[in-house]
């Protein structure tokens, strides 16, 4: 995914982002994830106690962040990297 080059040349071990940069993209994959999540629910959950909404809404939420949407967004910020390099 990131790609580093030694004095020859030759690819080096990828270098992972900076745990600051993890973070955001971390946020960028949950805060909308959440945001959905919390209106999808909210028409059949509004009665619910807020911890079983909580509940159910990071069952869906965390998986989908963790195994689908920052997998991408980290492909697509190492594409950005290697662009700029």
């Amino acid at each position: 995914m990131f790609q580093n080059t030694n004095s020859r040349g030759q690819n080096t071990a990828p270098t992972p982002p900076s745990v600051h940069a993890r973070a955001v993209i971390t946020w960028i994959a949950i805060f909308p994830l959440v945001t959905m999540g919390f209106f999808a629910i909210a028409p059949f959950a509004s009665e619910w106690n807020p911890v079983l909404r909580a509940f159910v809404l990071s069952v869906v939420v965390v998986p989908l962040a963790v195994y689908v949407v920052v997998p991408q967004l980290m492909k697509i910020f190492g594409k950005i990297r290697s662009a700029r390099r």
